[in-house]
């Protein structure tokens, strides 16, 4: 995938750097993280309300969950008092998505990535080379880091997690996960804790 200089090809709009904010630019600078190198952020080639920022958010949830609007590429992490954490995402493509509750079953760093069953079923060509797992580290498609979705004790397979593409923020193009900016993945990982509470809204 080639990066126009007039913009993405992904169709979000170009931004001068006038928009950029010092805060920005510490949010998505290079990243040394347990031995690997996360690359800085090209911020004039994404829309500034993809960017991690606080914002008024009215909700019922308590601080602490998750919600994920899919249809507006939004994740918001309550902080409560009528704030929340905002983050870009990229989501599933129609026919691959979650939606309704769910817990943080778990949470990893830097974690390996294993085609789900129905990966294997529906696209073998593209996965079953990747049957056997493939290790954690810059080039594995989960990114720095993942919370792994849970309902009744048992794995979902839907993941929040980040990623090697960052031009792809903003699509509905994954096989059905939440992918974020691996700056901002390692912030919500962060801030969220196991058992925590997630809200994945449909359209």
């Amino acid at each position: 995938m080639t990066i126009s200089r007039r913009g993405l090809l992904i169709g979000l709009p170009l931004f001068l750097a006038g928009c950029q904010t010092n805060s920005d630019h510490a949010n998505y600078g290079q990243v040394e993280d347990n031995g690997y190198k996360i690359a800085k952020i090209p911020l004039d080639k994404f829309d500034k309300d993809l960017r991690r920022q606080e914002v008024a958010y009215t909700t019922s949830h308590d601080a602490g969950t998750i919600v994920v609007d899919t249809p507006a590429r939004r994740l918001y992490y309550v902080l409560g008092g009528g704030r929340a954490m905002r983050y870009g995402i990229g989501v599933g493509r129609n026919g691959y998505a979650l939606a309704g509750t769910a817990y943080i079953g778990r949470k990893a760093e830097w974690p390996s990535w294993t085609p789900s069953p129905n990966m294997l079923r529906t696209n073998p060509e593209k996965n079953m080379k990747y049957a056997g797992g493939v290790p954690g580290g810059p080039n594995n498609p989960l990114g720095a880091r993942a919370l792994y979705l849970y309902r009744g004790g048992n794995d979902t397979m839907f993941r929040i997690h980040g990623t090697n593409q960052p031009w792809s923020i903003g699509q509905a193009m994954s096989s059905g996960c939440v992918r974020m900016m691996n700056q901002d993945v390692i912030d919500l990982y962060q801030r969220a804790k196991v058992g925590g509470k997630v809200v994945v809204l449909q359209a």
